[in-house]
C-alpha cells in the first residue's frame, strides 16, 4: 500500500511539473503560440483538487477497513434488490465526447476547432490509459462478481469523467450550463458499473478522479502537443491512439493534412 501511495504522489507531482515547465517553455520561447498564453492552458494547483481527493478516496478504500465495509455493504444492498443489469455503460462513458463534436455541428462552437479538439481528448485518453492499465496489474483488486482481479481503478469511470471534464472545459466560457451536462453521464456510468456489479466504490471513486487528471493534463499539454502537428516540414501527420479495456482493443486515429 505504501508502494501505490508513492507511485499515485510521484505521477502526479511529475506531471504537474511537467505541466508548468510546458507551459513556461511554449509562452516565452515560441512566439507564433501566443494566442496558447491563455488561463484554459495555465496549470492550476486548485483544479487538482477534485481529483487529489477522488484518487485519495479510491486508494484509501484498498486498506481502510470502515470504507471496505461501505463497499461491502452498497454491494450487499445492490444484490438484495438485484437489479436489472444493463450495459449502458459500455456507451455512456463516450456519450460526453460525442456532445462536444454534436454541439460544434449544430453550430454551438467551443474553444478549440476539430483538430484541436481532437488532439486534446486523444491526449486525454493516452494519459488515462496510463494512469489506469498499469494500477489494474498493479493492485491487482478482485472484482465484486469475481470475475478478474482488475478491479482498481474503474476504466470506464475514468473515461466517462474524462469525457466529462472535456466538454466542461470545451464550452465553460461559451455556456456555463450547457458545459455541465457531461458530469451527468459520468455519474451514471460510474453507479451503473457498481449496479453491473463490475466495480466497488472506491475504484468508481478512483476512476473518476483519473479522469479528471488526465483531461487537466491534457489541457496543459495542448500547447507542446500541438507544435508536433504544425511543423512545415511535416504536412502530413498520422496521429494513432490505443482505446484500451480489459477486454477490449481499439485504437483511434487523428489525421492532419
Amino acid at each position: 500500500m505504501r508502494l501505490l501511495t508513492m507511485i499515485l504522489i510521484t505521477l502526479t507531482c511529475s506531471n504537474i511539473c511537467f505541466g508548468q515547465v510546458t507551459y513556461d517553455s511554449v509562452t516565452l520561447k515560441d512566439s507564433n503560440l501566443g494566442r496558447y498564453n491563455d488561463k484554459v492552458y495555465q496549470p492550476s494547483y486548485k483544479k487538482l483538487i477534485i481529483p487529489t481527493i477522488f484518487i485519495g478516496y479510491g486508494v484509501l478504500s484498498l486498506s481502510s477497513d470502515a470504507l471496505k465495509n461501505l463497499n461491502r455493504s452498497t454491494q450487499y444492498e445492490i444484490g438484495e434488490h438485484q437489479p436489472k443489469h444493463i450495459k449502458l455503460d459500455n456507451y455512456t462513458q463516450y456519450l460526453p465526447v460525442v456532445m462536444v463534436y454534436g454541439y460544434n455541428l449544430a453550430g454551438i462552437r467551443g474553444k478549440h476547432n476539430l483538430k484541436e479538439r481532437t488532439i486534446i481528448y486523444s491526449t486525454s485518453q493516452l494519459i488515462s490509459a496510463a494512469f489506469v492499465l498499469p494500477l489494474k496489474h498493479l493492485v491487482k483488486e478482485e472484482r465484486p462478481d469475481g470475475s478478474n482481479n482488475l478491479s482498481f481503478p474503474s476504466g470506464h469511470t475514468a473515461a466517462a469523467f474524462s469525457s466529462a471534464q472535456f466538454l466542461f472545459r470545451e464550452y465553460k466560457d461559451e455556456n456555463f450550463w450547457l458545459a455541465l451536462t457531461g458530469y451527468p453521464i459520468a455519474v451514471f456510468t460510474g453507479i451503473y458499473r457498481t449496479l453491473n456489479d463490475k466495480h466497488w466504490v472506491g475504484d468508481v471513486v478512483a476512476g473518476a478522479g483519473f479522469g479528471i487528471l488526465s483531461t487537466e493534463l491534457a489541457y496543459w499539454l495542448f500547447p507542446t502537443v500541438n507544435k508536433l502537428f504544425n511543423k512545415k516540414e511535416s504536412k502530413n501527420i498520422t496521429f494513432i491512439y490505443p482505446v484500451l479495456e480489459p477486454k477490449n482493443l481499439g485504437a483511434g486515429l487523428v489525421l492532419n493534412f
